[in-house]
């Protein structure tokens, strides 16, 4: 039997080292397709502010790039050593998804990876436009394998339970698992908003302290037409996932709403402010929307839904945290999305140049997309529990035979290791993102589009120069 102490620790460090890594790929799903809108653009029309954005953002993109393969592979060896129940359970079915994601995703990426970013002047135009493209297009696949594992876990489909492990008796069940849909979209939308956000944060940076370039112009407009489109429809698919969760697990419902018992015929209210109470089986509200709850969920004024209640204690996911983590993730939702509403109105009159109250408004919600997304794997998480597999597995069932000690030990090394390695790739990030597009330290760049590639300021067009 595992102590619970033990089972609380293995569930924190992974808690922790996934919070660290999945900002990383969110960036890089994000980025890789704004690398083919920039190179697109600068083929088609040969502005310069496209291929100055393009090499600065490649750089941002390769850094990031890094620091998430590093962080993602130490999740891998957590599995093992941490859960290795769940492995030896559940491993005929994530196993070969994750497989996947490697054989298609990864080696697609690692293959033409070096070609967008150092083939400028050892390939054609078209052929490095479609380096970029299939990064883009990796990072995309990536994407999809990894959302399909977590869907799997959350809303198990096409399998057999044979001698207490799961064996797979239709991959397509496995794959298009009922949640998958809605979740691969609404990540997919999270990973370009987040990256719309920070490319906006950092053009108003160079803004307000008077950098007004095309490029930076350039990339400000882009990130708040991103912002205008991505943020309300996100909001659409987030609602349409919703109502997919409480078709398949209505008590992570249930702890969101922070709703004990409902009565069949009446309106839910929607609690916009309160405190679920665990010990006490209540909530105590302390602003609540008469009958919301009901429209947003059931679409019908008197629709109802379980309440907490109604699930026994021991499958009862933590209330208080997944209700907080929701309103963190959705608050940051409707603050984004009316940012960009002020940003598309101060554009579309001509002011947004102009308005340092927009623009300081838009460094200050830079990091709020990463925010969310964090909030949002909390909530999906945390409401899962007390299943690693829903409604087959438990968490404690799955985690590896390891006491307190050795879990706490390696836990403290996790964090000083990620606050030392992370905390320094963050900051260089940062410096690259202060310097700014068109600051120098190019390395190999196109000279026009269509023309001939050469090093900016080499004297032979033979050789490789020296610069930094």
């Amino acid at each position: 039997m595992v102590q619970p102490d033990a089972l609380l620790l293995a569930r924190v460090q992974f808690a922790f080292t996934v919070g660290f890594h999945i900002v990383f790929p969110a960036l890089t799903i994000g980025l890789a397709s704004f690398l083919v809108v920039l190179e697109g653009a600068w083929l088609r029309t040969g502005r310069e502010p496209f291929r100055e954005l393009y090499v600065f953002w490649s750089k941002v993109f390769a850094v990031n790039f890094g620091m998430g393969v590093v962080s993602g592979i130490v999740m891998a060896y957590e599995f093992g050593a941490n859960w290795s129940r769940f492995s030896d359970a559940a491993g005929s079915v994530t196993g070969p998804l994750l497989t996947y994601e490697v054989l298609t995703a990864f080696f697609l990426e690692a293959g033409f990876l070096g070609v967008m970013l150092y083939g400028w002047r050892r390939v054609g135009p078209a052929l490095h436009f479609l380096s970029t493209l299939m990064v883009a297009l990796g990072t995309l696949v990536s994407a999809t394998w990894i959302v399909a594992s977590n869907s799997w876990m959350q809303t198990p489909q096409g399998y057999a339970l044979v001698d207490g492990r799961f064996v797979p008796v239709d991959w397509l069940a496995v794959i298009f698992n009922p949640s998958f849909p809605y979740r691969l979209v609404h990540m997919t939308l999270a990973a370009f908003l987040a990256t719309a956000l920070v490319v906006g944060a950092a053009g108003a940076w160079h803004l307000l302290r008077g950098r007004d370039d095309a490029a930076i112009r350039h990339m400000t407009s882009m990130a708040i037409g991103m912002l205008v489109i991505v943020g309300p429809l996100q909001a659409l698919v987030g609602d349409a996932h919703g109502l997919n969760t409480l078709r398949h697990q209505p008590a992570k419902i249930a702890a969101i709403e922070g709703h004990w018992r409902n009565e069949p015929g009446r309106g839910v209210p929607l609690i916009l402010v309160g405190w679920p109470d665990m010990a006490t089986e209540s909530t105590r509200s302390l602003l609540e929307v008469p009958e919301l709850a009901s429209i947003l969920l059931t679409h019908s004024r008197a629709g109802s839904f379980p309440g907490l209640r109604e699930f026994p204690a021991s499958d009862r996911p933590n209330a208080t945290v997944v209700f907080w983590s929701f309103r963190v993730m959705v608050g940051l939702g409707v603050l984004i999305i009316g940012v960009g509403a002020w940003a598309a109105w101060a554009r579309l009159r001509g002011t947004w140049l102009r308005s340092r109250w927009l623009l300081r408004a838009l460094l200050a919600i830079g990091p709020a997309g990463l925010v969310a997304i964090i909030a949002g794997w909390i909530t999906t998480e945390v409401g899962r529990q007390p299943w690693v597999v829903y409604g087959v597995m438990r968490t404690a069932d799955a985690v590896a035979p390891h006491g307190a000690g050795v879990l706490s030990f390696s836990l403290l090394l996790f964090v000083v290791v990620y606050l030392l390695v992370f905390g320094a790739g963050v900051g260089y990030l940062l410096r690259l993102i202060v310097r700014g597009p068109g600051t120098g330290g190019d390395n190999l760049v196109p000279a026009a589009a269509g023309g001939p590639r050469r090093l900016l300021g080499a004297g032979n067009e033979g050789t490789v120069g020296s610069g930094p």
